[in-house]
């Protein structure tokens, strides 16, 4: 059975990521000039921190200076998260996307654009939203056996009533603030 270099790479990266609690999701190498690139995306439960990735890629570069995994040639590594737009190829990734937005193609070859509710092993329950804003948003629950591909989508201009609910009113604070301090706002 012969394996790749991408295979071997994540032979070696898996146990690393898992002892830092992380999930490697993505190793690419691609040539950058005379050097190869090798690109390594980890993710987890509440996202990961610039110090998470900055501690993991000094592992991963120890680990693969100490290997023969990239040979004797030079190397560039980069490692990072999956990014806003991340794809939704796992339960994990879903589970991970509960209240976000995502596009997602069925294998029967509809496309429906659906903000996460809940996942599961098996499935998610989506709030299918309306085409151009027409009619009403619908819950479906959708089996990841329906779904061809799917990825977040960013969203830029979110009203959500319940992040605005639980948002500090700035103007009752300042208008506190002035009261402390007497009248006419001088201490």
């Amino acid at each position: 059975m012969s394996t790749t270099h991408i295979d071997r790479l994540r032979v070696l990266l898996e146990p690393l990521a898992a002892q830092a609690g992380l999930d490697l999701e993505d190793v690419k190498v691609t040539q950058a000039g005379s050097r190869r690139q090798v690109q390594i995306d980890v993710d987890a439960d509440g996202g990961v921190d610039l110090d998470a990735i900055a501690e993991f890629s000094r592992e991963v570069g120890e680990a693969l200076d100490a290997s023969d995994v990239m040979g004797s040639g030079a190397y560039v590594l980069e490692v990072g998260s999956p990014g806003a737009e991340r794809p939704l190829g796992e339960p994990r990734h879903w589970r991970r996307a509960e209240g976000r937005l995502a596009k997602i193609h069925l294998v029967d070859g509809g496309e429906i654009v659906a903000r996460v509710l809940e996942a599961d092993e098996d499935g998610a329950l989506v709030e299918v939203q309306p085409v151009k804003g027409r009619g009403r948003a619908k819950e479906r629950r959708l089996e990841y056996s329906e779904v061809d591909r799917a990825r977040v989508q960013v969203e830029f201009n979110r009203k959500d009533e319940k992040l605005l609910d639980e948002a500090p009113d700035f103007a009752d604070d300042e208008a506190d603030e002035a009261s402390e301090e007497g009248d006419d706002g001088v201490q």
